[in-house]
């Protein structure tokens, strides 16, 4: 598991059997993207982190960013994003 911060912003990153998931945190909201342990599945966005409501599937990371940033009222470029989910999407 790895965190990082960055104007109030958490992300953590870790590896469950079955997900790789990234969760971010921003004034009590939470919303993550999770993909196949394998790495090559679409990515899910979730509302409320790991075990919350699916909302939409993307290919692209880039994309995903874009959805949890509109969730948590900030800019993509202002989420941190551990080193290790840097390579998650197709």
């Amino acid at each position: 598991m790895s965190s990082v911060d960055a104007d109030g912003i958490t992300a953590t990153y870790e590896e469950t059997e079955t997900e790789r998931l990234l969760t971010f945190e921003r004034d009590g909201r939470r919303a993550a993207v999770a993909q196949n342990i394998e790495g090559y599945a679409m990515l899910k966005v979730r509302e409320g982190g790991a075990g919350g409501d699916e909302l939409e599937r993307y290919y692209g990371f880039d994309m995903a960013l874009d959805h949890v940033a509109e969730l948590l009222g900030v800019a993509v470029h202002d989420l941190p994003v551990p080193e290790d989910a840097e390579d998650m999407g197709m």
